[in-house]
C-alpha cells in the first residue's frame, strides 16, 4: 500500500514523540509537546506530567519521589531534544510543501496513552508585538498546571 500525506505527517510527529519519551527516559504520564511555524519562524517546547505533577522538561528532578533515579535535565540534553523536534517541524514543512498542504502554525500534542492532537492554521503570536512563541507555550503549561 503507498503512503499518503497523514502517514508521514504521522511519522515525523512519533519522531517527536520519541525523543520526549527519550528525555523522560519513558517515565511520564503525559506528554505535552508544543510546535510553532509562523512567519518562517520555528519555536518548540515540551513539558510533563510526571507522578501526577506537571512540570517543565528541566524541572522533572523537583517530581521525583524517594527511590526514583534523577533525570539527565542537562543543558546539552535538553537543546538536543529541541533540536530534533525544530528538525521535525522543518520536515513537516517540506512534507506540506511537497503535497500541496498548508502548514499548520501551531501543533498541541498530548500523549499518555495515545497521541491527541490539535493542529491551529492562525496566526496565534507573530501579529503581536509583545507576544512570543514562548509565552504561548507558557500559557498552556500555566493552563495544565492550573488544572493538576
Amino acid at each position: 500500500m503507498e503512503k499518503m500525506f497523514e502517514d508521514y505527517f504521522s511519522e515525523i510527529q512519533a519522531d517527536m514523540v520519541s525523543i520526549c519519551l527519550e528525555y523522560v527516559e519513558k517515565r511520564a504520564e503525559k506528554i505535552y509537546i508544543y510546535c510553532s511555524f509562523e512567519n518562517g519562524m520555528i519555536s518548540s517546547g515540551f513539558f510533563y506530567k510526571v507522578n501526577s505533577k506537571i512540570v517543565k522538561k528541566n524541572k522533572l528532578n523537583d517530581v521525583i519521589v524517594d527511590g526514583q533515579k534523577k533525570y539527565d535535565v542537562s543543558i546539552p540534553r535538553q537543546k538536543g531534544a529541541i533540536n530534533i523536534i525544530n528538525d521535525d517541524i522543518k520536515a513537516l514543512k517540506r512534507l506540506c510543501q511537497e503535497y500541496q498542504k498548508e502548514m499548520p502554525t501551531q501543533i498541541y500534542d498530548v500523549i499518555s496513552n495515545r497521541l491527541n492532537a490539535d493542529y491551529s492554521y492562525d496566526i496565534i503570536f507573530s501579529n503581536d508585538q509583545n507576544k512570543t512563541a514562548y509565552d504561548v507555550l507558557d500559557e498552556w503549561y500555566q493552563l495544565e498546571k492550573s488544572n493538576e
